[in-house]
């Protein structure tokens, strides 16, 4: 998913380590059991099922899945194990340490980066041919690898797009019309000059900080990330450098808040004071804003995301991967088809603000359903599930993009923001360490 921190956050309880930093604890040097499990055609045998923080509010809704899967296949077991979001990447490096990973465990993106680029996850794609026509190509396509051919490494569970989301009674105040959103990152920008200049530092447009931006942005602009081997940074451009200058007049001119360049901020507490035109872009900060801040959510719009003249938007998906060693791959498939059906993954939305990566799930009329046209929550229901339909889902974060890569390129943005070094040196280094990290990652 483009990496906007509030998309992930959403449904993302994890704090995701950087892989570099991962593979000092030895998984570098580990790997599977020899050989790749391949059906047999029969369900049967004891998995296990790892989730990501979901006990207890969701205990009652998993548990009904795990029934209801082994009553349909009597001879499966599922064993099912819920651990917290502190230190989930570190326990995956322990246990694959230990040949110790689950059957099917539950992936955020970067602990699917984690396992998938050292080949630890079974090639679904190869396991399963006909699966790639049950979920939304977006999504499907997120868990490929590059240079890994058609090989998909994960089903995909639940998603979150991007909406927009805004004060309208704030946008009439900056002189903007609240029924003409922005539409590409330039406007967004402009958008945000206006804010700041009618504003008289009552309000800010949107948040500084470069790691929630980008790539994402940059994506949308045209920017392009990677060479086609996938093997180099190519980023330093001149479309680049005019974000980054761009970036550093608007926090100049107060479009911003000035502490939010350096520490994360709450962004629901300054939007739900009515300090911020521009919210999250998450569904489920529309249902957050409506129950604790119900004053400011009558003023609140939603609309689709900000996708650039490419048409681009991103998303941010859970995952669900099967060892590649298990032994038994028939049960470990079939089980993480049956979490991630269609009615499966529509119950699931019911009780939580995410989306099904299930093609027949997304078409259910509750995703559909726009009610009165007023009420921002259902609006925004209705308007992710048309752009996981229709949009081009292909701002997504590449996997050569890690944690530490997003560092490294936000260190050197906050410099060019600040002013404390110009645009143009800055995404050149920004670039250089971006591909001194690939590099070291590819020689592990």
């Amino acid at each position: 998913m483009t990496r906007y921190p509030l998309i992930r956050t959403a449904v993302a309880t994890v704090a995701a380590a950087g892989l570099l930093s991962l593979s000092a604890c030895g998984l570098g040097g580990a790997g599977p059991r020899a050989g790749e499990a391949r059906k047999t055609g029969r369900v049967a045998g004891e998995i296990t099922f790892r989730t990501l923080q979901l006990k207890p509010v969701y205990t009652a809704y998993v548990q009904g899945v795990i029934d209801s899967f082994e009553r349909e296949y009597p001879e499966a077991e599922v064993k099912w194990e819920d651990v917290p979001g502190d230190g989930y990447n570190e326990k995956l490096v322990a246990d694959a340490q230990a040949g110790a990973l689950p059957d099917v465990v539950n992936l955020s993106t970067d602990s699917f980066q984690l396992l998938a680029d050292r080949g630890m996850l079974a090639d679904v794609a190869s396991l399963d041919a006909t699966a790639a026509k049950e979920y939304v190509p977006g999504a499907w396509e997120q868990f490929k690898l590059p240079g890994k051919g058609g090989g998909v490494y994960a089903y995909p569970w639940y998603v979150t797009p991007e909406i927009l989301t805004y004060n309208q009674d704030l946008f009439t105040r900056s002189g903007l019309d609240p029924a003409r959103p922005p539409t590409t990152v330039e406007q967004f920008f402009d958008y945000a000059e206006q804010i700041a200049a009618r504003s008289g530092g009552r309000y800010a447009a949107f948040m500084a900080d470069p790691k929630g931006r980008l790539p994402g942005d940059w994506q949308k602009m045209g920017v392009p990330l990677l060479n086609k081997a996938g093997d180099r940074f190519t980023f330093d451009t001149d479309k680049a450098v005019a974000w980054a200058d761009r970036m550093r007049d608007l926090y100049a001119k107060g479009a911003m808040p000035k502490e939010s360049l350096l520490k994360a901020d709450d962004i629901n507490q300054l939007y739900g004071s009515g300090r911020l035109v521009f919210g999250p872009g998450s569904p489920g900060f529309v249902k957050d804003i409506k129950a604790n801040a119900p004053q400011v959510y009558a003023q609140t719009r939603v609309a689709g995301a900000v996708t650039g003249t490419l048409g681009h938007i991103g998303i941010y998906a859970q995952s669900l991967g099967i060892r590649k060693d298990t032994a038994h791959p028939d049960a470990a498939a079939e089980f993480a088809k049956w979490v991630t059906n269609g009615p499966n993954q529509v119950e699931f939305s019911r009780r939580a603000t995410i989306y099904p990566s299930n093609a027949q799930g997304l078409a259910d009329p509750w995703f559909a359903d726009r009610g009165d046209g007023k009420d921002a929550e259902t609006l925004a229901r209705a308007i992710g599930a048309e752009q996981l339909r229709t949009a081009a889902l292909d701002a997504n974060t590449p996997v050569q993009w890690t944690s530490q890569v997003g560092d490294a390129v936000a260190r050197e943005m906050q410099k060019a923001i600040k002013g404390e070094e110009d645009a143009r040196t800055a995404v050149r280094r920004a670039e250089e360490e971006a591909n001194r990290l690939l590099a070291a990652a590819g020689r592990r």
